[in-house]
């Protein structure tokens, strides 16, 4: 088969699995819910306490956000092992690297193509929420953090994606990388453990979404780190594809 023609069909795959696509939906809803839920409550309180940032508190349901993503990175590469579709599709695509390619290109593209508009709306009704204490789109800061966010979520679909490979379970990676997220960064990043936490891939991406970045990790840099985490398991799970039977 064709590049084209794979492309196509890992296409066709994954906008019809109703798990992909219901994912790829929560992280818009997700996102923006949530990021405008708490502009809203912020908007209205009369004080604020110190830790307030304007950039992140229109970008936090990027947090919950990414919990979405993830599950649909691992759906779009896990899905056809739980249902021994692979053994048809290595027979119709030998080229493994090709298929594997195809498979990330979707989940990069798709994810980001959901990710943009969402952090962007995000920005923008939230920012309507907040008032005057809001930053416009040209403020330091705050269109990397609008681009940085979607970047965010499509690396975290890529590591998940990435980890599926691998793992080749879908249950085994999101009980691996949710947890992960929702507990253990939290966890090491109190006390003395705090300045590794800052070079996990969540913790690390996440410092774009602050106009005053909590760690001394700069934003840019903070997803430098993500991306070599995602990169690690795209490379892992490349090698395992080619290395073992379906």
């Amino acid at each position: 088969m064709t590049a084209t023609a794979v492309l196509r069909a890992e296409w066709i795959k994954i906008t019809t699995l109703r798990g992909t696509v219901w994912s790829l939906a929560c992280v818009f809803l997700v996102t923006a819910g949530f990021g405008i839920l708490a502009s809203t409550a912020q908007g209205g309180a009369e004080n604020l306490d110190g830790d307030f940032d304007p950039l992140f508190s229109v970008l936090t349901g990027v947090g919950p956000g990414q919990i979405a993503a993830i599950v649909f990175g691992t759906l779009a590469v896990s899905s056809e092992y739980q249902s021994g579709l692979i053994r048809a599709t290595l027979a119709a695509v030998p080229r493994r690297g090709l298929l594997y390619a195809a498979k990330l290109a979707h989940v990069a593209g798709l994810t980001l193509a959901v990710g943009l508009p969402t952090t962007l709306l995000s920005f923008l009704a939230g920012g309507a929420a907040l008032g005057d204490r809001a930053l416009g789109l040209g403020d330091d800061g705050a269109l990397l953090g609008v681009v940085g966010g979607a970047g965010y979520l499509t690396l975290m679909a890529l590591l998940a994606a990435g980890l599926a490979a691998v793992l080749r379970s879908g249950v085994a990676v999101l009980g691996i990388l949710i947890p992960f997220v929702l507990v253990v960064s939290m966890v090491l990043g109190v006390g003395s453990s705090a300045g590794v936490a800052d070079y996990l891939p969540d913790r690390a991406g996440q410092q774009v979404l602050f106009a005053d970045p909590p760690t001394d990790v700069p934003p840019l840099a903070g997803l430098g780190v993500t991306a070599l985490w995602a990169g690690a398991a795209v490379l892992a799970g490349w090698w395992t594809l080619r290395r073992r039977d379906a």
